[in-house]
């Protein structure tokens, strides 16, 4: 009995994230759906035009400016996160290991408005003293997100490379290969698939973001044409008038969150087929 008590309490546990997603979505799309049946998808995500007052609800310009930020992100983060893998499994000494990935995580502890302030303080008036433009920009958020985005490619890149067979390792190098040949041909290209769900899942927090984006990218509700054009994303213009929105502006608001979540489901998605490819091939391929 009391077996049976402890499975039926867990099993209610886990069904409590399921239920909660499903409660969720299901709400979203109930108040998001109708007003793009209304506008028509195609006038509602390929439309420029957002004047809410005036019954416009284009969100292109906020599809795009999400998309130019989160490619900008991972770029950074792709970067810098798997250099910091490769080192932290293939070159740097264990001491040196204890002290660096801690360091790289804890970055996923700080508070997205405390790289926002920062952002506005020392990386704003940078870009527009020295490149140019209002300095809110795509680059400004580009890069506070791609440092925010960097713990998650890192630490899942370092697991992705460390499932790699130590004998791999070893074969090649008793072939004659050096250690950075063995890296970049052996090592890399069987973990090619964790590194892939890496950044998948990185542009999935990227484009998540909210707070930072708000304080650094300018929230202008235009299509960017470089990366130094203040620019809207998703996320931002759904905090910014939620809280005087009523109607079918209140409406167009739940409809871009409909569409951020199916962009960011789809991102896990892939991320978790991609995973799950790696495991069932093995490491090897």
């Amino acid at each position: 009995m009391k077996e049976k008590a402890i499975h039926v309490m867990l099993t209610a546990l886990a069904l409590t994230a399921i239920t909660a997603l499903a409660v969720i979505t299901a709400f979203i799309f109930k108040e998001g759906v109708p007003i793009i049946v209304k506008v028509g998808i195609k006038d509602f995500i390929l439309s420029s035009e957002w004047h809410p007052l005036e019954g416009e609800f284009g969100i292109f310009p906020m599809i795009v400016g999400s998309l130019a930020v989160t490619v900008g992100a991972v770029m950074i983060s792709f970067s810098f996160g798997l250099g910091c893998a490769v080192l932290l499994t293939q070159f740097c000494p264990p001491r040196l290991v204890a002290v660096i990935k801690p360091s790289v995580e804890l970055l996923a502890g700080i508070p997205s408005v405390t790289y926002g302030f920062i952002g506005v303080v020392i990386l704003v008036p940078f870009i527009r003293d020295y490149l140019g433009g209002p300095g809110l920009s795509v680059l400004a958020s580009s890069i506070v997100l791609g440092v925010m985005a960097l713990p998650t490619i890192t630490s899942i890149s370092v697991d992705a490379l460390q499932a790699v067979p130590r004998s791999y390792r070893e074969g090649s190098i008793a072939l004659g290969a050096t250690e950075w040949q063995t890296t970049h041909r052996v090592i890399l290209k069987a973990a090619r698939s964790g590194i892939v769900a890496a950044v998948i899942l990185g542009m999935g927090r990227a484009i998540g973001e909210t707070m930072a984006t708000i304080m650094v990218a300018g929230n202008t509700a235009d299509v960017p044409h470089s990366i130094l054009d203040p620019v809207r994303t998703l996320t931002s213009n759904i905090a910014l008038e939620m809280g005087y929105s009523a109607g079918d502006h209140r409406k167009a608001l739940f409809a871009t969150g409909v569409v951020l979540f199916i962009i960011i489901m789809i991102l896990n998605s892939i991320a978790l087929v991609v995973s799950r490819h790696r495991v069932r091939r093995g490491p090897a391929r």
